[in-house]
């Protein structure tokens, strides 16, 4: 029961991120907008007083808005995508239609009770209008729940087939018919029973802000160290995207979750002051300062004979947890042989969420330098408070590096660099991996599909692989028999800086390069993405 659960939560969590990884697109094309429309920037560069990059400005804000205003059918459709085993495309067609179905089945019953109220004063209510229709106000959760009941039904309906004049009927046609009088019934018993559910979520939210710093202390942790099961995006996404994240009035129009608040405020050139919710999208301390930190520690703790090949290995994975935010394979450098370090990373990381609500900082890096620069500062100082956001990102730099220099040496882990005689380290760089593999072949490996065999083989053969997914930095598998993973393979002939074995569920870390990886797989086994 327990591999079952754990199993159904990182299928969950590994479906979030179809809607999740888009939604930050959407929020930088809001802020380049936002810099061809910022009359400080204009009289600064004389240059984008015209109407061609202020109305393509306004365009970009105005039109990209919107997506906030429908999270709910983003997340009703990328959830079921993500959860559908086969045909997803048709799927999330199929998640379409169901949504339709149920925004107008909620009204409709409501407006035959007679609930509906007057639509010139929705806000408060706990009613909104969706696609132009007016029924309860539920947020990104209409989006989760039915994406997730449109995908057990697929799943479990979209092989059936009939005979004779009903054959038509089969397959997806039959996956909607199914879900036609279950999402009505749906509506109709949300229509009761989610005004209860929303005053609890609206009740935890209040408790999680009364909390204060504590409550963003224990966000912040728990963000870290729930990384090696890969459920680390069931705590921000609720924050980032719900009213547990902050309710704001922004332009005329109400907006739930910390980072759908910061995308209308950026938007909204009347906002002289982001709001403090932004704050639980501040994740790029850690990721842009605190990290490097831990590497230059683990740098100057290494052995001398190997501290080239350290450098040669530390400096992309900083490079790319600065650039980027993608921390994994400097955290998986040594989650497994200093588990302690660990620990403290994910305290100091909370402990950042702590000092910039402290000193009121507005400013956001989620994603690391690249998003911290387009999002803040074309906004100004004022309105974010951005270079006090670098001097605890510099602060904390520190606190890394003497924190884990010190723990390091005081309790002789063995990071990188510093491994007993005979032992490689566990994360390489391109060019190491390739030498390592073509030692005593003397030849190189000609295209991925060469590692795509090495990977599969060392999964148990591409009879134990029930199905491959990947995210950012992880390519995700199911297998039959987990038990014949052949971790060192994986780690030192295909580069890969952390295995995850939990019940069936396989997560492999490699990086950046893992969609490349991922599509050398599925070509290996001969498999279509909807297979």
């Amino acid at each position: 029961m327990k591999e079952r659960i754990m199993g159904s939560m990182q299928a969950f969590s590994k479906a979030m991120f179809i809607p999740v990884l888009i939604l930050p697109i959407a929020g930088i094309l809001i802020a380049l907008g936002n810099v061809f429309t910022n009359q400080k920037l204009i009289d600064i560069f004389p240059f984008l007083d015209n109407p061609v990059t202020t109305g393509l400005g306004m365009i970009l804000s105005g039109s990209l808005v919107s997506i906030l205003g429908n999270l709910g059918l983003i997340f009703c459709v990328g959830l079921t995508v993500g959860l559908a085993k086969k045909e997803k495309s048709v799927a999330g067609f199929t998640a379409l239609l169901g949504y339709l179905v149920f925004v107008n089945a909620m009204n409709k019953f409501m407006e035959l009770n007679g609930l509906l109220l007057k639509e010139d004063a929705l806000q408060g209510t706990g009613q909104t209008l969706i696609l132009g229709i007016q029924i309860l106000d539920m947020g990104v959760f209409l989006g989760i729940i039915l994406g997730i009941v449109t995908a057990y039904i697929h799943n479990k309906f979209i092989d059936t087939e009939f005979k004779g004049a009903a054959q038509i009927y089969g397959g997806s046609r039959f996956v909607f018919i199914v879900l036609i009088p279950v999402v009505i019934l749906l509506a109709v018993a949300l229509t009761y029973t989610w005004p209860f559910f929303q005053h609890g979520i609206n009740g935890l939210g209040t408790i999680i802000h009364r909390s204060g710093n504590f409550g963003l202390f224990m966000y912040g942790a728990l963000e870290r160290l729930l990384i090696p099961t890969g459920l680390h995006h069931l705590v921000y996404t609720p924050f980032l995207y719900t009213s547990l994240g902050g309710v704001q009035e922004v332009g005329g129009h109400v907006f739930e979750g910390a980072r759908n608040i910061y995308y209308a405020e950026i938007a909204d050139p009347s906002v002289t002051r982001l709001s403090k919710s932004v704050i639980w999208d501040a994740r790029g301390i850690s990721k842009m300062f605190g990290l490097l930190g831990a590497c230059l520690a683990m740098y100057h703790t290494a052995r001398p004979e190997n501290k080239a090949k350290v450098k040669a290995i530390l400096i992309p994975a900083a490079f790319t947890s600065f650039v980027a935010g993608v921390t994994e394979p400097i955290e998986f450098s040594f989650m497994f042989v200093a588990p302690l370090l660990f620990v403290v990373h994910a305290v100091l990381s909370g402990l950042s969420f702590v000092v910039l609500s402290i000193l009121d900082v507005r400013a956001i890096g989620p994603n690391g330098m690249i998003d911290f620069l387009l999002f803040n500062l074309p906004l100004g100082i004022a309105k974010t408070s951005w270079p006090m956001y670098i001097l605890v990102g510099l602060v904390f730099f520190g606190i890394y590096y003497v924190t884990f220099r010190f723990l390091i040496t005081k309790l002789n882990f063995k990071t990188i660099g510093r491994e007993d005689h005979g032992k490689e380290t566990k994360l390489y760089s391109k060019k190491e991996y390739r030498e390592k593999k073509n030692q005593g072949k003397g030849e190189k490996l000609q295209n991925n599909s060469e590692l795509a065999k090495i990977i599969i083989d060392a999964l148990g053969k591409a009879e134990n692989i029930n199905t491959v997914t990947n995210c950012y930095t992880r390519l995700r598998l199911t297998l039959k028999n987990p038990e014949l993973v052949n971790e060192s393979i994986l780690r030192n002939d295909t580069g890969a800086s952390g295995i995850i074995v939990k019940g069936q569920n396989v997560h492999v870390v490699y990086g950046l390069r893992v969609t490349s990886i991922r599509k050398a797989v599925d070509q290996y086994l001969g498999r279509k993405e909807n297979d």
